[in-house]
C-alpha cells in the first residue's frame, strides 16, 4: 500500500525520501509550519511534527513527506510520520475503544465506578490507605465487564 521513494546518494545520506498518505473523504486536513490538524466526524485531533525536520506537503487527495539528505533516523521517521496522520483519521473517523483490565500478584485491588461512569476509585492500590480518585475526560465513559 505504502511505497517509500528514495533518491540514493553514493554515501551515507541519500538525497531524498518521500511517502505519501492518503486522505479519506470525509477528513479535512490543514498544516500550518509541520502542525497536522485532522478534521473528521468525531471531532479534531492535532499533532506537532515541529522536532522533525521534514516537508509535510498537502494535495488535494494526500500528504506527501519528504525529507531531504536523510540519514537512517530520518528514513525512519518518514514512515512514523505517515503512521501517526493515519492513526488521526482513524480517530476522527472511528474513534477508539480502551480495554484495560486491573492485574494483581498478591494484594487485591478493588475499583469501584461512580458518579455516571465518569470518575473511577481505586482502592487498596500497592496497600496504600489512600484512595485514588481519576475523574474522565468529558465524553469518555467506563463501564465495567466480567467479575
Amino acid at each position: 500500500q505504502h511505497y517509500i521513494k528514495q533518491t540514493i546518494l553514493s554515501g551515507m545520506k541519500q538525497i531524498e525520501v518521500s511517502d505519501t498518505s492518503k486522505i479519506p473523504a470525509d477528513c479535512n486536513v490543514n498544516i500550518d509550519r509541520r502542525r497536522v490538524t485532522v478534521t473528521g466526524p468525531r471531532g479534531i485531533l492535532m499533532k506537532n511534527f515541529k522536532h522533525l525536520q521534514c516537508e509535510l506537503i498537502p494535495n488535494k487527495s494526500s500528504i506527501t513527506i519528504r525529507v531531504w539528505f536523510a540519514n537512517r533516523k530520518a528514513i525512519a521517521c518518514v514512515r512514523t510520520i505517515c503512521s501517526h496522520i493515519e492513526n488521526m483519521f482513524t480517530g476522527v473517523r472511528q474513534g477508539y475503544k480502551y480495554k484495560m483490565k486491573r492485574v494483581y500478584a498478591h494484594f487485591p485491588i478493588n475499583i469501584n465506578i461512580i458518579n455516571d461512569n465518569t470518575l473511577v476509585e481505586v482502592h487498596n492500590f500497592l496497600v496504600e490507605k489512600f484512595v485514588r480518585k481519576v475523574n474522565l475526560l468529558p465524553g469518555v465513559t467506563c463501564k465495567p465487564t466480567g467479575n
